[in-house]
């Protein structure tokens, strides 16, 4: 299933270069540029607050959005760079690239999982501790999955799931080479604990047994 795409609303903006950009500042705007495609670059510009919000929501540059813009069609677009105040650290402006539905992307994918009730781990009282909650991915504009999705079937505790063992969606690859941990079944507390005191009483009879022999000699 496709994932459904974020708007991003913008307005057109009128005239171009340092003035009309400091014009739009003054109105509370955030003056933008949308390149790429078959159509020439379209000036925009997006209200302060509606872009600070989603910037501090974080990985706004790895998100797929749909831009929706007064008087043009919809487009997919993803941010290639985001100016900012030298000192403030605030939007001054922002670069938009269309996508056609073939162009490769590297966006951030939930990670589901399924079975738990088919775990002898988690049956046993082990505890599913998530590594990676979500999963950057390189996958095609137009097969955006929801999530990718892990089968907890006959994991038990001690067992680890990597992103080898995970099917990813036609198309798509991890953006990290190396095979890396999604999560792991991790033994109840209660079970760490009793191997802390076993650990604990070994120490004591090994100190005992040590000061006995210096003891006797």
């Amino acid at each position: 299933m496709a994932k459904e795409i974020p708007d991003l609303v913008a307005l057109e903006r009128t005239g171009t270069g340092k003035g009309a950009a400091r014009q739009a500042r003054r109105d509370g705007m955030v003056p933008g540029i949308v390149f790429g495609g078959d159509t020439d670059p379209l000036p925009i510009q997006i209200p302060f607050n509606e872009l600070l919000t989603k910037l501090r929501a974080g990985r706004f540059k790895s998100t797929l959005f749909n831009l929706k813009v007064e008087g043009h069609d919809d487009v997919r677009v993803i941010c290639r760079d985001v100016q900012r105040h030298v000192v403030k650290d605030l939007p001054t402006h922002l670069d938009l690239m269309r996508l056609r539905r073939t162009t490769k992307i590297a966006l951030f994918i939930h990670v589901g999982f399924e079975n738990e009730e088919e775990c002898p781990g988690l049956k046993k009282g082990g505890v599913l501790t998530v590594i990676r909650p979500e999963v950057e991915l390189v996958v095609t504009a137009q097969d955006i999955p929801d999530e990718i999705t892990v089968d907890l079937t006959g994991l038990d505790v001690g067992d680890s799931i990597t992103i080898s063992s995970i099917p990813l969606p036609a198309g798509s690859k991890p953006t990290i080479d190396r095979d890396f941990v999604i999560a792991t079944v991790s033994a109840p507390s209660s079970l760490r604990s009793a191997g802390d005191d076993d650990d604990a009483d070994t120490d004591v009879e090994v100190a005992t047994v040590a000061e006995t022999e210096a003891t006797d000699e």
